[in-house]
């Protein structure tokens, strides 16, 4: 959705309404999880996916006629025997898509959120999928305010409630309530789509590699800033644009700025005397990844410098070092593709290793 909401808003802004379809739902093996959309614009302008390919012509015609009606619809779509390839997915899953018209008229808020989506500032959008509420209604919640109805003020206050505490944790997906919000009933099911600020990569020692590595960090949804101590590397215009560009000692910056569980950090700058007094500061922070460039020797005789400041060795097994997989990388770019992979695979529970080498579901829970 953050991917599309550029051309959105523009819709939007002009008054084209467009038929918006969303994944609500997978069941076991699926291309692409709740969340995913696909929008229908003026000219059948086309943009997003909901499967990767598999069920986007359905979800094309699907799109144009709520648009048409103006009546929202929601759609399972899985694999099937007679004829795999006609409508279904090949890979043997199921996904749900609610498709929904949108305008001005049908959702007053959508141009406030896409505003906010952009800002970085934390939102979610909970919307009826089924039950005896309108279908396609939908309610935007903010830390300290709310736009919009899900059909009677009862449900409203209760998805309020849950739709904030799902925004601390960034997290999607149904929830059940009964007509007017009774906690324990599945009467009325609600998506929650959840906007939380993009995650944050920071990038210290504005070599050559920083720029390849910046590149793909944005790619992958991250909010990159790369932060080096020397003026003459720390200059914007080397890196990609968006990328914010910090002149400062990469362990000062570091205490002055906030980190969370979603963090990635790759420290390229192979000197101790920036490496040390840094990561002395992060294998402290909650960062999710902490990558470290340089060679096997270089790594041992940091983990001795590391230890003289007194971390312990839970800490220092936190480091990823050396940084990135073995995918025998040697350009800037290549290397940044070993790092991307490896914070992917960090993430999500990965092997690494090829998939042909393994069995059971490719897209794990």
């Amino acid at each position: 959705m953050r991917e599309i909401l550029p051309v959105l808003s523009r819709w939007y802004a002009c008054g084209e309404p467009f038929g918006l379809a969303t994944v609500v739902a997978v069941t076991r093996s699926a291309p692409r999880g709740p969340g995913a959309a696909m929008a229908v614009g003026p000219g059948d302008e086309v943009v997003g996916s909901v499967s990767g390919g598999c069920v986007e012509g359905a979800v094309f015609d699907l799109a144009k006629e709520v648009v048409e009606t103006g009546r929202a619809q929601l759609h399972t779509f899985g694999y099937s025997d007679e004829d795999a390839f006609a409508v279904g997915l090949t890979c043997g899953g199921e996904i749900t898509v609610l498709v929904r018209p949108v305008s001005a008229v049908t959702d007053p808020a959508f141009g406030e959120v896409a505003a906010s989506v952009a800002a970085h500032r934390p939102v979610v959008v909970a919307t009826v999928t089924d039950g005896p509420a309108p279908r396609g209604a939908a309610l935007a919640v903010w830390p300290d305010t709310v736009s919009g109805s899900l059909g009677t003020s009862g449900l409203d206050v209760a998805v309020t409630a849950d739709a904030r505490g799902e925004l601390a944790q960034g997290a999607t997906g149904l929830r059940h309530y009964g007509p007017r919000g009774e906690r324990r009933e599945d009467d009325v099911t609600v998506f929650l789509q959840s906007f939380a600020p993009p995650p944050r990569m920071l990038v210290f020692g504005a070599i050559d590699f920083a720029a390849a590595v910046a590149r793909i960090g944005a790619f992958l949804g991250y909010r990159v800033t790369v932060c080096d101590a020397r003026p003459a590397f720390a200059d914007a215009r080397r890196f990609p644009a968006g990328a914010e560009v910090v002149v400062d000692w990469p362990h000062r910056y570091l205490r002055g700025t906030d980190t969370d569980e979603r963090t990635v950090m790759c420290v390229l700058t192979h000197d101790p005397k920036f490496d040390v007094p840094l990561l002395e500061v992060a294998l402290r922070s909650p960062a999710a990844y902490i990558g470290v460039m340089g060679s096997r020797r270089t790594h041992e005789d940091r983990l001795a410098r590391l230890r003289e400041t007194g971390l312990g060795e839970a800490e220092l097994a936190r480091l990823r070092s050396p940084i990135g997989l073995d995918l025998g990388a040697r350009t800037p770019e290549e290397v940044a593709v070993s790092i991307a992979a490896e914070i992917v695979a960090l993430r999500w529970g990965g092997t690494g290793a090829p998939l042909a080498d393994t069995a059971g579901a490719i897209h794990r829970p």
